[in-house]
Formats: C-alpha cells, sequence, structure tokens
C-alpha cells in the first residue's frame, strides 16, 4: 500500500495540475491531433516500450554505501537506478524486494548536508586532540548505522561543538571554523566525508529513506504507455519502473530520456513528422521564459550551483557571464560525480568557481572524446531538431538563446516534451484511485 499512498500524494501535488494546465494552454495543436494522440499512447501497452541497453535492469543494493553507489551509476552513465535488498532476501515477490530509488538527486542532498557536518567534525578535531571523540560517540554511531537526515544531522553538528568545547575552543568560533574546515583541511576533508565513520558507513538504505526526491511508483507491465507519459511529463516523475505482479524483478526502467528517444526515432512517421514539423513557439515552447530561467554565474561557487537546484528541485542550470546573461555553459545534477569521484578537486569543492569547475570537466571529457558545449536552440527552431538534440546529445534540458546566439531566453526540457505529445483525460487517474483495496494490492499499479 505504500506504493499506492505515494501515487496518491503526487496526483495531489498542485504545482503538478499548474505547469500541465499552463502546458495545455499555450499548446497549438488541434484538439483533433492530440486526441488521435492519446488514444494511441492509450492503446500501446507498456510491455511493448524497448527493454534497457543490455536486457537487464542495473539494480543498487541497499546496503552499499554511497560512494559505491555513486561509482555504480558513473560508471553506467545513469541518473538513477532502482534499491533493492541483497541477494541473500529471498524474494518472492518485487514488493519484498525494492525499497526505492536513488539518484544523483538523493547524493546532492546527502552531500551537502554531510559536508557541513564533517566540516564541524574537522574543526572541533582541529582543537581537541580526542576530536569528536568519546562525547561523539552515541551520534556518530546513529549515523553511521543509517540514521541520517536532520535529526543525526543535528546531533553530530551537537557532538562537534561539545567536542570542541571541551577542548578549550570557543563557541563562536565552531560556526566560523566549521564554515572554512573544508578550505583548509583540504584532503582530509575528502578523507572524512568519504573514508572515515560515520560518513563512509551512511547506506543507500539510509538515503532513499531520508533524501528522498520523488516517490518510487511501479507500473505493470500490461499498462498503457499514456499513464507512464502523464506520470513522466505532468507528475514529474524521471523513471517508472515496470513490474509483472507475483514476480521478484523490475521488468524495465522508463525514463524521461528513454521516452524523447524513442519519439526521435519516430522521424519518418507521419503523426510525428507533422507535429515536429511544428515551430517551437507554435507550440508555446519554451513554456519557462528567460526571467524564470534559474542560471549561476561562472564565478560563482560550484557549491551554490548544486544548492540552486536543491533548493528549486531542478536537474541543471545555465552558467551565464554578463549583463545580457550569455550562456558559456551548463551544469547538471549528475556532474557532481566529478567532485565525488576526483579526490583533489573535492578536497578545495568549497573555494572552487563553476568556471574552474567546469574547465576540470572539460579537461576529463577532451580526454574520453567527448564535447562539453552546452546544448541550445533558436526561438525559430522546430520540434523536431530540439527533440534530436536532447536525444542524441543525451541531455535533460535545451537552452533557448535569443538573436545573438548566447542570451538564454528560456529552457526546454524533457519534460515539457513529454508534454507536447498528451493531455490527461478527465479523470483518468481519479477513476484509478478508485480501485478497492484489494484491488490495488493484487493489481498492483496498472494504469488504465
Amino acid at each position: 500500500m505504500a506504493q499506492f499512498q505515494a501515487l496518491n500524494q503526487v496526483l495531489q501535488n498542485p504545482s503538478s495540475g499548474a505547469y500541465f494546465e499552463m502546458v495545455q494552454k499555450r499548446k497549438k495543436l488541434p484538439m483533433s491531433l492530440q486526441e488521435t494522440l492519446n488514444k494511441a499512447f492509450a492503446n500501446i501497452p507498456v510491455s511493448t516500450f524497448p527493454i534497457v541497453p543490455g536486457g537487464k535492469v542495473l539494480e543498487i543494493q541497499a546496503n552499499a554505501s554511497v560512494g559505491e553507489a555513486i561509482k555504480i551509476l558513473s560508471d553506467a552513465n545513469i541518473l538513477a537506478a532502482p534499491v533493492c535488498e541483497s541477494d541473500d532476501v529471498k524474494a518472492v515477490d518485487w514488493r519484498e524486494r525494492y525499497l526505492g530509488t536513488i539518484d544523483f538527486s538523493a547524493i546532492v542532498l546527502w552531500v551537502l548536508e554531510s559536508a557541513d557536518i564533517a566540516a564541524a567534525a574537522l574543526s572541533a578535531s582541529s582543537a581537541a586532540a580526542a576530536g569528536v571523540g568519546a562525547g561523539a560517540a552515541g551520534a556518530l554511531g546513529a549515523l553511521a548505522a543509517g540514521g541520517t537526515g536532520p535529526v543525526a544531522a543535528a546531533g553530530i553538528a551537537a557532538a562537534a561543538v561539545g567536542a570542541a568545547l571541551a577542548g578549550g575552543l570557543a563557541g563562536d568560533q565552531v560556526g566560523k571554523d566549521a564554515s572554512s574546515a573544508a578550505d583548509t583541511l583540504g584532503d582530509d576533508f575528502y578523507k572524512v566525508l568519504l573514508e572515515e565513520e560515520p560518513f563512509a558507513s551512511t547506506t543507500v538504505r539510509s538515503i532513499i529513506t531520508s533524501y528522498r526526491w520523488a516517490p518510487f511508483i511501479p507500473v505493470a507491465a500490461d499498462s498503457s504507455m499514456l499513464g507512464v507519459l502523464l506520470l513522466l511529463s505532468k507528475y514529474r516523475l524521471r523513471n517508472v519502473p515496470i513490474i509483472e505482479d507475483g514476480k521478484p524483478t523490475i521488468k524495465n526502467f522508463i525514463t524521461q530520456s528513454a521516452v524523447v528517444k524513442g519519439l526521435d526515432n519516430c522521424q519518418g512517421r507521419d503523426w510525428f513528422d507533422c507535429i515536429a514539423a511544428q515551430p517551437i513557439t507554435e507550440l508555446g515552447l519554451p513554456f519557462m521564459s528567460n526571467d524564470e530561467v534559474i542560471s549561476i554565474k561562472s564565478s560563482e561557487l560550484v557549491l551554490e550551483a548544486f544548492k540552486l537546484m536543491k533548493d528549486n528541485q531542478i536537474g541543471g542550470l545555465p552558467v551565464i557571464e554578463g549583463p545580457e546573461k550569455n550562456i558559456i555553459g551548463s551544469l547538471s545534477i549528475k556532474d557532481i560525480r566529478f567532485l565525488l569521484l576526483n579526490r583533489e578537486l573535492f578536497a578545495k569543492f568549497r573555494e572552487l568557481t563553476v568556471k574552474d569547475f567546469m574547465n576540470t570537466i572539460a579537461s576529463e571529457a577532451r580526454d574520453l572524446g567527448k564535447g562539453t558545449i552546452p546544448a541550445t536552440c533558436s526561438l525559430s527552431s522546430n520540434l523536431g531538431s530540439v527533440i534530436h538534440i536532447l536525444a542524441s546529445k543525451m541531455v535533460h534540458r535545451v537552452y533557448v538563446v535569443g538573436a545573438n546566439g548566447k542570451e538564454v531566453v528560456g529552457v526546454i526540457t524533457l519534460r515539457d516534451i513529454i508534454s507536447c505529445f498528451i493531455f490527461e483525460p478527465p479523470n483518468y487517474f481519479e477513476n484509478y484511485l478508485g480501485l478497492t483495496s484489494y484491488e490495488v494490492k493484487i493489481d498492483a499499479f496498472k494504469t488504465k
């Protein structure tokens, strides 16, 4: 019933309705065409959607460390993966096996909180020979055992302050030292956060419990694609696990990126080409205007960029320079892996500017034969070209630039693209929520 409750919460989110209502008002497609598309997607079963590359969904075990999860996601170049119990747990049904999804959004939340805690602990230990020592044992042990989040954070911070005071450090100095510990202690900071207790023992299980960005809502394999597309667009899910009732493993993992790639593969089909040829402005795009785009200046700290993503629940932002907000690059939430997998870079991340961080990424990208130019389009671009950019460059957003080719005037996301092709029929999910509890338990999360 937990996933049923999660779905109910998602459907009741007022921001989802406001966004989708705005999208529908701005779209200029004939209603007859939209109804035809909706009917087509409603008749396509989820089971026909292409299976993930390799034929098997990548999973991360709940007892894996955060560091291990980061490496798995980074090596596979994916944003998220389902979290499962260890293979020792003999599950007979998917409900017994899966705990949720881990993604870089949750990791960013954890890192931002843990960095402050680690800095406080380091500043305290620099003043007291015992470090956080015995006085902090209880709080540290709680975090090592998986107790993360605000309560555990407060416990660690308090323990650090207590140890500092015991060592003769003035209370008001702790706050100052905590904010600068990473700047002065360099490599030690990296070691504390990712290699020493309690942080090294922080498990994926605790991350998805305390820092979950979005709910885990599986969908049955015999559901329709329309329901999945609505979850990925109106209801802001980035991925939808596909399950078969009575079986213990996830059959497929449908992401926003996979859907847009599928749309790009539809080039040459009349129904797609008819829509793809439309200028983006005729579809009301970009839905987010220039004054709504959240950006970061290249001279600001990269830490502030990730905080902006966290505070606004977005997956990326443009990097700009000058009064005209000219785009010189972009950052995504997945880029935090460059910090966490690069000891030297991470050791100075509190003083690292966005520009210096991007230069490091660009250097690594060149070594791998990849480019780092931000994905952009113009107001005169058609929908098909934007879809192709998203699919071919494997990015989650395209920035719309003005006549000079540099000023950011809008942004188009994967969610926006999917929203262009569908609308929600009256009472679509309300009818689904009207199932009896027995049907929900047996049939799991079948959309119409």
